[in-house]
């Protein structure tokens, strides 16, 4: 899951250019400049915001469906809330709905 939401997490997913970098495999290991740009402006090159996992999964806790029934004697219905772009974002990148389940 984290290896999906690489390109919005701060976390490298250029791996190849991260490994270029390395001139010898007992140094330590090297960030792309991909992910150096991505921690520096804590934005993507799209202008999303970069979060942390435990950030992105507190931003995507927010969704919710409400149960609404307007008053006693009518039926009631459920509302989703609608994801933000950085949600929908998130829902691209595992390539999942986020209306699962409704």
């Amino acid at each position: 899951m984290k290896q999906a939401l690489a390109p919005i997490l701060f976390r490298d997913d250029d791996k190849p250019a991260a490994a270029a970098k390395r001139t010898n495999p007992v140094a330590a290991a090297q960030r792309s400049d991909v992910a150096l740009a991505k921690a520096a402006r804590k934005h993507t090159h799209d202008d999303t915001p970069v979060h942390s996992f435990t950030t992105l999964l507190a931003d995507l806790a927010t969704l919710c469906a409400n149960h609404i029934q307007p008053a006693h004697d009518t039926p009631a219905f459920t509302k989703l809330t609608t994801p933000t772009a950085l949600q929908r974002r998130a829902f691209e990148l595992l390539n999942v709905n986020h209306r699962l389940g409704m």
